[in-house]
C-alpha cells in the first residue's frame, strides 16, 4: 500500500476513535423527520450521487465553524430544539478531531449523521437560487450624484421573534413606500449614500455589500433587520406581466430591465414592501461576509435557509445541475453544504440560497441559479428517532 494511502487510512482511523471516545454511536440509526409541506426519506449515503467525489474536507471546514456558536450555545436553547442538542454533541467531536482531510472528514460525516431526502409537496425536488456580496460605490455625504440612503436599523424596530420585527408598541413598521417617501428623513440613520436605487434595493436582497467611498475606503456592510413585512419576489411579478419570460428571468435581466424603466421601476420595488436595514462592519477586505449565525460564510459551501425549520449548523447535501459555468443548467453541482444564513425569501424545508462569494462576476452567476434538484439533510445520529417540525 503507497505511503499517502496507508496515512490516509491511519487519519480515518483516528477520526473513528476519537468520535468513539466521545461517546458517539457509530451504528447507524432511522431517525426519522416531518417537516412542514414537504415528504421525507433517510436514504444511504450510497444513495448521493458524487458524494465521494465531493471535499468533505471544504464541508468540515465550514461546520466547523458553526460548532463555535453551537458550542457557545445555552442549555436551554439545546433543549428546546432536539436537533440543535444533538449538533452539540457532534460538535464536541468535531472539535476533539480537529482539521480533517477529505477521507477522514468523510468518515465523520458518515459516522455522525444519517442522510434524510426532503422533497416538497408537488415539486419535483428542493429549489435553490444564489446569492453573493454585492460591490457598489457609495459616500458617507449626500450629494447629486448620492441621493440614495443606506439606512441603519431604527430606535423604535424590535424583533418580535423567529426574524419578524416590529415597533415597540407592536404595531407593524413602516412599509417600503413610506421609507422611500421620507418616513426616517432627519433620524441620522442614514449609513452612506448610493448612486441609485437599483443598487440600494439589490445590496437589500443579498443582505450585505462592499461600498466603495469617494475617499477610497471600503465600507463593509451586513443585514441587521428587516421593517418585518414578507418579501415580494419583483421577478415573478416580472414573469406574471410578461415583461421577462421565466426562461431567462435573472437578476441581471431584472436589474437591466429596471434601468430601462426606472419610473416603472419604483412602482414595482415597492409592490415588495419589506425593506432591510444595515449595519457597519469591521471585516477587512479579503475577510468573508458573516451569515445569520454569527460565522464567516464560505463560498459554495455555505447555505441559507428557514431558519424558523432548520437549525443552523445543519450539513445539507445538494444535487442539481445548475448555469455556473454557463447560462445553460448544465455543470453539475453536488457539494455538501452548511446551513449558516438565512433570508425573507428563503421559505421551505427544501430551499436554499447558495453563497457563491463577493463581486460582479461572481454577482452574474448567483443572479442566474433556480433550478430545482435533491435536497438531502444530515440528520444527527443522536437526534430523537422521531422530530416533527413545524414552521
Amino acid at each position: 500500500m503507497a505511503p499517502s494511502r496507508l496515512r490516509a487510512c491511519a487519519r480515518v482511523g483516528l477520526t473513528l476513535w476519537l468520535i468513539a471516545a466521545a461517546g458517539g454511536p457509530l451504528a447507524a440509526r432511522d431517525v426519522v423527520m416531518k417537516f412542514p409541506n414537504a415528504t421525507s426519506e433517510p436514504i444511504g449515503f450510497d444513495a448521493l450521487t458524487g458524494w465521494n467525489e465531493d471535499d468533505q474536507a471544504a464541508a468540515f471546514g465550514a461546520f466547523r465553524r458553526s460548532c463555535h456558536a453551537i458550542l457557545n450555545a445555552t442549555e436551554a436553547l439545546r433543549a428546546a430544539r432536539p436537533v440543535y442538542g444533538a449538533l452539540y454533541k457532534v460538535c464536541q467531536r468535531a472539535q476533539v478531531a480537529g482539521a480533517l482531510d477529505t477521507a477522514a472528514a468523510r468518515a465523520f460525516f458518515e459516522s455522525n449523521f444519517k442522510p434524510m431526502r426532503v422533497t416538497p409537496a408537488g415539486e419535483p425536488g428542493g429549489f435553490f437560487t444564489g446569492y453573493y456580496e454585492t460591490e457598489i460605490e457609495g459616500s458617507r455625504v449626500r450629494s447629486p450624484e448620492y441621493p440614495v440612503p443606506l439606512y441603519g436599523k431604527p430606535a423604535d424596530l424590535v424583533s418580535a421573534g423567529d426574524g419578524k420585527f416590529v415597533r415597540k408598541n407592536g404595531m407593524p413598521y413602516y412599509d417600503r413606500t413610506q421609507i422611500e417617501n421620507g418616513a426616517l428623513a432627519g433620524q441620522g440613520l442614514e449609513i452612506c449614500w448610493v448612486k441609485n436605487p437599483v443598487d440600494a434595493f439589490f445590496a437589500q436582497i443579498q443582505g450585505s455589500t462592499r461600498v466603495k467611498l469617494t475617499d477610497g475606503t471600503l465600507l463593509r456592510l451586513n443585514y441587521v433587520a428587516t421593517n418585518g413585512f414578507p418579501y415580494t419576489a419583483v421577478g415573478k411579478l416580472l414573469i406574471e406581466r410578461g415583461a421577462i419570460t421565466r426562461e431567462e428571468m435573472s437578476m441581471d435581466r431584472i436589474r437591466e430591465w429596471m434601468e430601462a424603466n426606472p419610473r416603472e421601476a419604483v412602482e414595482l420595488r415597492r409592490k415588495n414592501r419589506a425593506f432591510v436595514f444595515f449595519r457597519e462592519s469591521k471585516l477587512a477586505p479579503h475577510e468573508p461576509s458573516i451569515g445569520a449565525q454569527g460565522v464567516p460564510l464560505t463560498a459554495r459551501r455555505s447555505v441559507a435557509v428557514d431558519r424558523n425549520i432548520h437549525v443552523y449548523g445543519t450539513p445539507i447535501w445538494i444535487d442539481a445541475a445548475l448555469p455556473i459555468e454557463s447560462e445553460q443548467p448544465v455543470t453539475a453541482f453536488r457539494h455538501l453544504m452548511v446551513a449558516q444564513d438565512t433570508g425573507t425569501a428563503i421559505i421551505g424545508a427544501a430551499r436554499a440560497d447558495i453563497f457563491f462569494g463577493a463581486g460582479e462576476a461572481i454577482g452574474h452567476i448567483a443572479g442566474r441559479i433556480k433550478q430545482y434538484g435533491t435536497f438531502v439533510v444530515l440528520v444527527p445520529q443522536a437526534a430523537p428517532t422521531a422530530v416533527t417540525v413545524k414552521r
